[in-house]
């Protein structure tokens, strides 16, 4: 006997066309039509890319048919035939050489409203992760000079996975990892005593790789000074000495973590976890990963070097450990590092980083196995960025004066504002290439992404306004029961079908954007629902004078603002009032 089928509490509606699918699959087993013994295929529901053709799609009949021997559209006929009834679907169609074309009734799309607007913040959210532990480590910049725009670009990508993250259910630890030890520290302090004793770049004895851009000044003039530096839960007060280089490196390292910090708090960006490289060796941990490593079988020495055999791993030569010179190459630290990961009950672990770190990701995957330590040969996951390159005024721009050699993160917030910059270093795909326009990410105009979005959360808040001014009333349960304009095929209804759908994609899209840790998904879902609901906006009246009407416009209105709000808040964007 058929069962009925309702739309889904929390609105996935793709679940219900599924979960129909799945149901008339048992149905057809039942009947004899298919094998009692036949497991339901790895099917897909999906939207078409024609949208004449439904509001979902599935290949499921095509699947069944070669294990079922038998002709894929008389199977898909005996399977829409067998589907439970619902009230959430007007039309069951096949199509081609037997595909499911899925049209969503009236009453599933009220329901999908009812939905957006009971859940409110929570709609689109979902608890895949069960509460799971994720870790997810980004920006970890050394702690020489002010943040770039290239650690603008990680810190928001790295922000917005632990965002979406969230989203689906998980635990997240979000972790910054100071490369607080090794020659690039030493030459901050080099740089910083040279300061203080009155030298300057172009000084024949300048360190030789000495960092050369204002801050330096900044940093030399605070130590001598006896500045307190507190950050975090530590404080460091400058010795005065400028020959005291341990305490020079001290103070350097405390002030620069303090402005990179600062930057990042106006930038939105937060760490729960700070994790220091020095500690790994304050704490013996690489020497102990070194000791498993060779207890293990998975070293030799040559050449005065120690090495570890990492093409037992997949990598395309063995890799050196320990120099000849006792020191320890940058990659023997990161395998210690992810240990500690794996043993902080980390069940992902997403480290995101800029493309040129490409090479040592291998030999980290490989040392982590070497350790014979349980670790998944997936784990880590690497989330890798590419170059931003930014503009103005049609003209690259490469440097500030306060770093010297490049262009710093505070430098393009300050000029562009801090939504535009999360929007605009986030709207792209992480491994391609990004160009950031200062003019175009500044301009209020229709042609800016993130104005476009947040000028349709703003219109729709003014609507509320407008209502008030003029004396007219709003009952959402009232509008939530009205037609919503889904007749004929005039502009007007096309436009409010547009609207709908791409209100019901968000749960989607929040999943696929966890799942694939792709959040630049978010800002274009965003951009698309802005432009449907102005479509809608262009063609029908809101505030007029039957009730009815107006009642059910602005609930289609109220939802659309909330999803608009929710997916700004999944991306740290502000999501404004008025404009």
């Amino acid at each position: 006997m058929k069962t009925q089928l309702h739309a889904p509490e929390r609105g996935v509606v793709r679940d219900l066309v599924r979960d129909l699918v799945n149901q008339g699959i048992d149905n057809l087993r039942a009947n004899g039509t298919l094998p009692a013994d036949l497991a339901a295929p790895d099917f897909v529901v999906e939207r078409p890319k024609d949208r004449t053709h439904g509001d979902f799609s599935s290949n499921v009949a095509m699947l069944l048919a070669k294990p079922a021997k038998s002709n894929p559209r008389a199977l898909a006929q005996a399977l829409v035939e067998a589907l439970p009834s619902s009230d959430a679907i007007a039309a069951v169609e096949i199509a081609g050489p037997g595909f499911l074309n899925f049209r969503l009734s009236e009453s599933a799309w009220q329901q999908q409203l009812r939905t957006i607007l009971a859940l409110g913040e929570a709609y689109g959210r979902n608890d895949s992760g069960s509460g799971r532990t994720a870790g997810v480590e980004y920006v970890s910049a050394n702690p020489t000079g002010p943040l770039h725009v290239g650690h603008g670009r990680a810190a928001v990508i790295g922000d917005c996975i632990a965002r979406v993250l969230a989203a689906n259910g998980w635990n997240v630890r979000r972790e910054f990892y100071y490369n607080d030890a090794g020659a690039q520290i030493d030459n901050l302090a080099r740089s910083v005593q040279a300061r203080a004793l009155g030298k300057t770049p172009d000084d024949p004895s300048w360190p030789e790789d000495g960092y050369r851009g204002d801050y330096i000044v900044d940093v030399a003039e605070a130590y001598l000074r006896g500045d307190t530096v507190s950050f975090e839960d530590h404080a460091v007060t400058g010795a005065k000495d400028p020959q005291d280089l341990d305490a020079i490196r001290r103070f350097a390292v405390a002030w620069l973590r303090r402005e990179q910090n600062a930057d990042l708090e106006a930038y939105g960006v937060s760490f729960d976890v700070y994790f220091l490289e020095s500690s790994l060796y304050a704490d013996d941990k690489v020497e102990e990963t070194v000791h498993t490593l060779a207890a293990n079988g998975h070293t030799y020495e040559e050449g005065g070097a120690l090495w570890l055999r990492t093409t037992d791993f997949g990598d395309d030569k063995d890799r050196v450990m320990r120099k000849s010179d006792g020191t320890y190459t940058y990659f023997v630290p990161d395998v210690a590092y992810h240990l500690s990961k794996w043993q902080r009950g980390y069940e992902r672990a997403i480290t995101e980083l800029g493309a040129d770190h490409h090479g040592s990701l291998a030999r980290v995957k490989a040392g982590l196995q070497a350790l014979d330590a349980g670790i998944p040969k997936d784990w880590p996951e690497y989330v890798l960025h590419q170059m931003v390159t930014v503009m103005r005024g049609g003209e690259e721009v490469k440097i500030s004066k306060r770093a010297g050699s490049y262009l710093t993160l505070r430098d393009l917030i300050d000029e562009a504002g801090r939504d535009a910059t999360r929007w605009f270093l986030l709207a792209r795909k992480p491994d391609s290439q990004l160009t950031f326009d200062i003019d175009l990410a500044r301009s209020q105009s229709l042609d800016n992404p993130v104005y476009y979005v947040q000028l349709s959360h703003a219109r729709i808040c003014g609507l509320w306004r407008q209502l008030g001014e003029r004396g007219l009333a709003y009952d959402a349960a009232a509008g939530l029961a009205q037609p919503l304009d889904l007749d004929g095929d005039s502009p007007a209804s096309r436009a409010t079908h547009a609207l709908l759908t791409e209100l019901s994609r968000w749960p989607d899209v929040v999943a696929s954007a966890g799942e694939h840790l792709e959040p630049h998904l978010v800002t274009a879902y965003l951009h698309e629902l802005a432009q449907a609901f102005q479509s809608y906006y262009n063609d029908h009246q809101f505030l007029v004078d039957d009730a009815d009407l107006r009642n059910a416009r602005l609930a289609l209105a109220q939802a659309t603002r909330q999803v608009l709000a929710n997916g700004l808040a999944l991306i740290g964007v502000s999501a404004p009032e008025s404009m």
